[in-house]
Parts: C-alpha cells; sequence; structure tokens
C-alpha cells in the first residue's frame, strides 16, 4: 500500500508538469516512438515493437472507387475484409504475399427471397467456421447472416424488449458471433449492455452492462429534488461500449471507450473489459498501472484528454492490443494487465493516423483502418516484438529455459524492460531456481512474484537443512534440561554429604 502511495504520489507530479505543458516533460513523452511505463510510472524509451510494411489506399489495392468513410476491419485466414461504409460495400481482399493485397471481391449485395439485397452504410462483420457472413447493415437497421456464396439465410432485428424506448430505432453497429453461432451486438443508442441473440435469431438478453458512474452530489440532491427538476437532470445509466472483439477461446473483449479523471483517481477504470458468457468482467488487472493508455496527457495539438480505446484485438497468447483513437497510439498488454508497449501517433507520417477506427491482427502482424485517410496500415514485428512474443510462447508452452534465453536476449536490446526481469525471474521459478528467481523480482519490485518465489526457496531451504533444524531444536531443548538434571543431580548430592557428615 505504502509503494502504491509513493507511485501516485510520483505520477501527480509527473502529471502536473505535463499539465502545465512543461517543455522537459513533453521532450520526455515525444522522444521515441515507442516506449512503456516502469514501475515509478516513469516513460521509458523502447526499441520498437512494430514496424510499418506499408500503408494501403485505394489504388494500392486497384479499386475503382476509392474508400469513402471505412468503419469495420475484419481478418480471417490470409482474407481481409474492409466495411467500405460511405459506398455501401464490403470490400474481401486476398493477402498474397507479405505486402502484397488484392482485391478478391467486392460485395455489395447478396442472393435471396428479401426485398432490399443491398447493404446501407455497413458498418461490421464477422464470419463463422462455416464461411457464414454477418453484416451489420446499419443504415438498414439489420443484421444479415448469408452462406458463404452470399444467399441469403436470416436477418437478426431490433430486440423486442419492454425496457427499449419504441422510439428508438434499430442501428446495429459493431456485431461478433462465438462458437455457438450466437450473435452479440453493440447497438447505438442502447446503453444496457451487448445485446445477445441466439444462433437462431432469438433474442435471449442484454449482457454486460458498464458500471453505472454518477456523482455522490448529483444522488443527493436528487433525491430532494422535486419531479421536474429530476427530469431536467442527467440520468444515471451505463454507457454504450465502443466495439467488441472474440478471442480464441470465446471470450469478448469490450472497449468501453473513455475514462473519466474522477475513475482514475478512485481506482474504477474498466476501458477494457474481458466478458465471459454470463458477462462477467474476468479481466485480469494486476498490472502497477491501470489499462486505460497513457498514463500522463497534456492539451497540446487539439487533442486532450485520457486515451480512448475504439478497438481491441487479441491474440492466442492472450497479449490483447488496444487501439486509442484519440491520439492515433497502440497499446498493447500481457494477459496480467501489464503493459507490453505503447507507440504510434496523430499524423500524416507512416506509421501514424488522423482517425483510426479499427484493429485486427494476422498472426503476430497488426493492421490498422484509417477512417479518415481511407487507408490501411500493415505492422511487422521488429527483432524485439518478435523476441517477446517467442518468450511468452515458449513460457506458455512449457519450455520455461528457452523462455528465459529469450527473456534475455530481450534484455539485452532494452535494460530497461520491466517485462524481461519478470520473464527471466518467472522462467526461473518454473525451473525451481527460487533464489536466483528472487533476484530478478526484486530488481523490478514484483512483490507478488518474489512471495511466490521466497515462499518456495524458505521450503526447500527448510527440507535442505531439516536434520540440521531439527539437530538444533532438539540441542535447544535437551541441553537446558540436561543441564537442569546436572544441577538437580548435584544438588542431591550436596544434600547427601551434608546429612552424612
Amino acid at each position: 500500500m505504502k509503494n502504491k502511495m509513493v507511485k501516485r504520489i510520483s505520477a501527480l507530479v509527473l502529471s502536473a508538469f505535463v499539465l502545465a505543458g512543461s517543455p522537459m516533460a513533453v521532450c520526455a513523452m515525444e522522444r521515441s516512438y515507442t516506449y512503456n511505463y516502469d514501475w515509478w510510472g516513469d516513460v521509458q524509451d523502447s526499441p520498437d515493437a512494430y514496424t510499418v510494411c506499408g500503408v494501403y489506399t485505394s489504388s494500392d489495392f486497384g479499386l475503382d472507387v476509392n474508400l469513402k468513410s471505412p468503419e469495420g476491419l475484419y481478418v480471417s485466414g490470409n482474407l481481409v475484409y474492409i466495411c467500405d461504409t460511405g459506398n455501401n460495400r464490403i470490400v474481401e481482399l486476398e493477402r498474397v504475399s507479405t505486402e502484397k493485397f488484392e482485391v478478391k471481391r467486392i460485395i455489395d449485395s447478396f442472393k435471396g427471397d428479401v426485398e432490399n439485397k443491398t447493404f446501407s452504410g455497413p458498418t461490421d462483420i464477422a464470419i463463422s467456421e462455416a464461411g457464414e457472413f454477418f453484416i451489420a447493415d446499419k443504415g438498414n437497421g439489420r443484421i444479415l447472416k448469408l452462406d458463404k456464396d452470399l444467399n441469403y439465410i436470416m436477418q437478426f432485428d431490433k430486440p423486442v424488449d419492454s425496457t427499449l424506448d419504441p422510439a428508438i430505432g434499430f442501428l446495429p453497429n459493431k456485431i461478433v458471433i462465438d462458437t455457438a453461432g450466437r450473435v452479440y451486438c453493440i447497438a447505438t443508442g442502447i446503453n444496457k449492455g451487448l445485446i445477445k441473440y441466439e444462433n437462431d435469431g432469438v433474442f435471449s438478453g442484454f449482457v454486460g452492462a458498464t458500471k453505472v458512474a454518477y456523482d455522490w452530489m448529483d444522488y443527493i440532491w436528487k433525491k430532494f429534488a422535486t419531479q421536474e427538476q429530476r427530469a431536467q437532470m442527467e440520468s444515471f445509466v451505463p454507457t454504450e461500449y465502443d466495439n467488441i472483439y472474440v478471442d480464441h477461446e470465446g471470450f469478448i473483449y469490450a472497449c468501453a471507450g473513455s475514462v473519466e479523471e474522477d475513475d482514475l483517481d478512485n481506482g474504477t477504470v474498466d476501458a477494457i473489459r474481458k466478458l465471459n458468457l454470463m458477462g462477467n468482467d474476468i479481466l485480469v488487472r494486476n498490472g502497477e498501472w491501470p489499462v486505460y493508455g497513457d498514463l500522463y496527457w497534456g492539451e497540446g495539438g487539439g487533442y486532450e484528454g485520457p486515451s480512448y480505446f475504439s478497438d481491441v484485438t487479441a491474440f492466442d497468447n492472450d497479449i490483447y492490443v488496444c487501439l486509442d483513437r484519440n491520439r492515433g497510439r497502440l497499446f498493447g498488454y500481457d494477459d496480467q494487465g501489464k503493459m507490453v508497449f505503447g507507440f504510434g501517433g496523430n499524423g500524416n507520417l507512416d506509421g501514424y493516423f488522423r482517425k483510426p477506427i479499427a484493429i485486427e491482427h494476422m498472426g503476430y502482424d497488426l493492421m490498422v483502418l484509417d477512417s479518415l485517410d481511407c487507408s490501411l496500415t500493415l505492422f511487422l514485428p521488429t527483432e524485439f516484438g518478435s523476441l517477446i512474443y517467442q518468450a511468452i510462447d515458449q513460457f506458455d508452452d512449457g519450455d520455461y529455459d528457452a523462455s528465459g534465453e529469450s527473456w534475455q536476449k530481450v534484455m539485452d536490446l532494452n535494460g530497461n524492460y520491466d517485462l524481461a526481469y519478470i520473464g527471466i525471474g518467472r522462467s526461473l521459478l518454473r525451473q525451481e531456481k527460487y533464489r536466483e528467481a528472487m533476484d530478478y523480482f526484486e530488481l523490478k519490485y514484483d512483490a507478488e512474484n518474489y512471495s511466490k518465489a521466497y515462499k518456495q526457496y524458505r521450503k526447500e531451504w527448510v527440507e535442505e537443512h531439516i536434520v540440521a533444524i531439527v539437530i538444533i531444536i532438539l540441542a535447544l531443548f535437551l541441553i537446558p534440561l540436561s543441564i537442569g538434571k546436572v544441577k538437580e543431580i548435584k544438588h542431591e548430592i550436596d544434600i547427601a554429604d551434608i546429612f552424612r557428615t
């Protein structure tokens, strides 16, 4: 608790410099493309985890009609789908090589026994394992289900629920599907959580509603206000999600958008949530800092306030990457909520964005869709980034010795990288080298893992010295007892000598 307080005070001091426009603080934040935060919350420069492979526009894809306000991005195998929202179509691309994409087909209509066979402002797409298409046809107020040949199967309409305002239209914005074919939807204007449909199209309720945020003074005032006054005051309701993503295990990552500064102070930050089938948030937050992007922010360049997570994608090793549309940055976190990297920014250079709207991954390659530039940026892992993923994968596969060696290579490239020290420590811990593991955990103030290593080291030390420990305990018990017994016998002998004399 004391350490947390010290770190919080140091963070607030640095934040004050940033908000005051301190040139030193600004330089510290802008001096590197890729960065991280250490245990104290200080910005640490880092080798780039990713490098820009290319920025692709309509001309690079060979499209006759330029992309217009694209909003959705989806990857399936080596196929990339872009929801060209402004042109009422979906562009299907095939990645034929590391750096090259080719248009496979343009999806602007479908077949079937339905009156309207065209799209109106499609905003998202998802594809099942069987190749079925699920499309958020926002302008037409429906979610379409098509087979792989684009034949109409069914559609999901506005849920029938007594708690919904009948005057609100159905505007599905983002969708995902799980392995059972259930559909989860974010709809504009509906803030009760994710809309859940069973695979037969039946609405089965809302899941994962965000926590209601309210001000205590407003809450107390409402208790004494008249009905007319309460009607004019803001209602305490859950906030809408911005985006969702289903990982390889079927868990749903949901972006709650921005966080308020009050949330940062009281520790109720949940900019990213990981929902199970019950809608409960199971995201692990064991990092030294909450999962909400930048710790400090200024108001220069027209950008202010905290990061705003508008999309998220997750690898099979449980590292998830969040897209900050406020400052155009990407933040990676591991399965414990520790920051892996942060990079990007706003601008017109390669690797920077004007209005990043969606993120996806193909393997460990990252793709970011820019809605304003109508472009797709492809990032490839660098040696530094590849070594991080390699070390994590080796640890997950149980090859702890190789994982430790990979983390050592990461440390050779960046001696300030906290996760490398912790990674080596965890590898040593699994190899039962507890004393060595304690040294690495101590260097990076990892109290939790240090305690685990110390507990095992203490147990091992006791087992190795149990004979000596027993002898010492017996000696401490028997020697005083023997001395006392000898004194007692001597005393009896002395008494007996007195009586004889």
